[in-house]
């Protein structure tokens, strides 16, 4: 409507010209020159009029063109003041205007609210430019989860990650992925899930990240605890027979002795074969009873506990056995008022169990050397670290050393790790490790 009322106006200013025009056409033809010199003047005034009323409409529609360019919505085209003939154009700017401010803060409280909640999900967001690897954007979980503050490309991923930074180009729009991501002092498990789009001719990817370390340790671990379930069971039902038989096979032997001649140790021979049998098959009871207690642990006492009377503990129990050893424990804890919530019984168990292991594996070391620390993570996790200078071991055993049955030690049952992540997932932690050949090996309780 304003803007009708403004071509009205331009409509009504041109018929005007043209009428005095054609007024002094007709006095031009009649010759009637001195009424001519009378309307000259007013035709030039017209003409001037209306070319001061269209610059001035020009600079007004510049005005409003570099406020919209500049987004300056809150711009106001004074009305009350302007010329008769510009009002209508100013309120008609001031509506726009108007219009897009409710539409752009409508985007902007759309944009905001989108974005505050990708920053309460769990799952790391990540979108870059496919061509150029420019990253656009990453919520603030993905730079907790990867420890980063920033990350310019998705190329500049690879010096801190490389084989992680090669999965996220690798996986396709649609596709789902395991990958690992490393971080400075410990790894875990994503998957890494993928979508395409395109705006204005580029190319984007966006990547979703989540953290499966924890789910994937519950689902092995359940799988185990069925196993060696059905195993235990299995075998102490078929071995406790053989033990049984053993016995009373013994028994008819020594009865039988008197009538046999034993002149060739034969006697001999078949009860110390029968011996053998009765040890193994009891061994092999024993190993299987061991075993169930894989899965009789289900339930917690928890109680907050000081880390600092945690090492203490350990320590008194351990000293008398690392000065005979003579090996060097060196503790570290700048944090003395670090405390958790656990079941102070299961946790001292693994970390005897971790430090027996730290023990054996520095015994052949010249300088064996052990450093127990704890501290607050960057993902505000407390961290319980025992690191040695022993050994170490290569990355294919590194994979399995948390499996049932598996053991470096020739005298080792296998169950002593397994039992350790069993117990820090039941307190909702997770047990890693890193190790390099030669250097030493470090396992982390992350609660």
């Amino acid at each position: 409507m304003t803007f009708k009322n403004f071509e009205w106006r331009i409509l009504i200013r041109v018929l005007l010209l043209f009428l005095t025009l054609s007024i002094a056409a007709w006095l031009l033809v009649k010759e009637w020159y001195v009424y001519l010199l009378l309307v000259v003047p007013v035709i030039i005034y017209q003409v001037v009029e209306f070319f001061r009323f269209q610059r001035k409409a020009h600079e007004e529609l510049d005005q409003f063109v570099e406020s919209v360019h500049y987004r300056d919505f809150s711009r106001y085209f004074d009305v009350k003041h302007a010329p008769i003939e510009l009002q209508p154009l100013r309120k008609g700017f001031n509506e726009i205007n108007t219009t897009f401010k409710v539409i752009s803060k409508e985007k902007e409280t759309q944009y905001q609210y989108l974005q505050k909640i990708l920053e309460l999900v769990e799952t790391g967001i990540l979108s870059y430019e496919i061509n150029s690897g420019d990253v656009v954007w990453m919520n603030e979980t993905l730079k907790k989860m990867l420890q980063l503050p920033y990350l310019k490309t998705i190329h500049s991923l690879t010096k801190r990650d490389p084989e992680l930074c090669k999965q996220i180009e690798a996986v396709k729009p649609g596709e789902n992925i395991i990958s690992t991501a490393h971080l400075e002092r410990s790894s875990y498990k994503v998957l890494l899930s993928a979508t395409a789009f395109q705006i204005d001719g580029k190319k984007y990817k966006l990547i979703a990240f989540q953290n499966v370390e924890e789910a994937l340790d519950e689902t092995e671990s359940k799988a185990w605890q069925k196993l060696l379930s059905v195993m235990t069971h299995e075998i102490m039902n078929s071995v406790a027979p053989i033990s049984s038989l053993a016995d009373t096979l013994k028994n008819r032997l020594l009865q039988s002795a008197v009538y046999l001649n034993n002149e060739s140790g034969s006697i001999d021979d078949l009860e110390l074969g029968i011996d053998t049998i009765k040890r193994r098959s009891e061994g092999l009871l024993k190993f299987a009873e061991t075993y169930r207690n894989l899965n009789k642990i289900t339930t917690l006492n928890l109680k907050k506990v000081y880390i600092r009377d945690l090492f203490e503990n350990l320590l008194q129990l351990m000293q008398p056995t690392l000065e005979q050893k003579n090996i060097d424990i060196e503790t570290i804890l700048k944090d003395t008022e670090l405390e958790l919530q656990v079941d102070t019984n299961l946790i001292e168990q693994v970390l005897i169990n971790l430090l027996v292991n730290a023990m054996e594996a520095v015994k052949d070391k010249q300088h064996p050397r052990i450093v127990l620390s704890a501290y607050l993570s960057s993902t505000h996790k407390t961290v319980i670290k025992i690191a040695d200078n022993g050994t170490g071991m290569p990355d294919e055993m590194l994979e399995k050393i948390f499996i049932p049955f598996f053991s470096t030690k020739k005298s080792g049952s296998g169950i002593g790790l397994s039992l350790c992540k069993q117990i820090m997932m039941l307190h909702k932690g997770n047990i890693t490790v890193h190790s390099k050949e030669g250097e030493g090996t470090a396992f982390l309780l992350q609660f």
